[in-house]
């Protein structure tokens, strides 16, 4: 089985009610993953594809999975998101998608769903895809 990533998404968009709550349940699930925060201001964040707002008026609701480098990078999630104000919904373990899926998943602040999956061993043909906006 062969999966492609970088192809379809340009950036995901969420709308959150407290900014603050979600940049520091963000800030330490993202940190569990060997990920970090990007750019911020005052009514945004920002961690790679990922784009995070303060909602004018309805938050969200959608189902969002992190890549893992391993299984104990999905159980230093699991943990790290359930110490930030997550909500278990499903502990770490196999799940029966495709052979080596190991995934945890919890609800963030605003009761999204946030998986972190790990899908056996495998190898990339790179580590990410870089776009240099100012080159023609």
């Amino acid at each position: 089985m062969e999966f492609h990533y970088g192809r379809l998404f340009d950036h995901v968009h969420l709308r959150v009610a407290d900014l603050g709550a979600s940049k520091r349940f963000y800030h330490t699930v993202l940190y569990a993953l060997d990920r970090e925060l990007g750019a911020e201001g005052q009514d945004f964040f920002i961690s790679d594809e990922l784009f995070i707002t303060k909602a004018d008026e309805r938050v969200s609701h959608i189902h969002l999975a992190f890549q893992a480098e391993d299984r104990e990078s999905v159980d230093r999630f699991y943990e790290a998101a359930l110490t930030a104000g997550g909500t278990d919904n499903g502990p770490p373990g196999e799940r029966d998608y495709h052979p080596g899926y190991y995934a945890a998943y919890v609800l963030d602040p605003d009761g999204n769903n946030i998986e972190a999956v790990f899908h056996g061993p495998a190898s990339r043909s790179a580590a990410s895809v870089v776009i240099d906006a100012d080159q023609p």
